[in-house]
């Protein structure tokens, strides 16, 4: 799958509930980032979908360019 585009310059802290789906966005178009908001539509992008396994605070990618999707692997740091 091909890298969406830049939506931000770092992670997203999110509190996730257990047992609960999340939608990460992975075309960088959507307005609520880091989640889908169907910005997607009639591209190559489909959300990822993440359940929370513990309810934690995880870091969501923005920049699009993780190799952990939808984690933060710190990859905004090497534009």
């Amino acid at each position: 799958m091909n890298k969406g585009q830049r939506a931000g310059d770092s992670a997203l802290a999110i509190d996730v509930e257990q047992g609960k789906s999340y939608y990460w966005c992975s075309c960088g178009k959507s307005s609520k980032q880091p989640f889908c908001d169907g910005s997607h539509k009639g591209t190559e992008f489909k959300p990822l979908t993440y359940k929370a396994e513990l309810t934690k605070r995880v870091f969501f990618c923005v920049c699009k360019q993780t190799n952990d999707q939808p984690f933060c692997d710190g990859s905004h740091n090497k534009k």
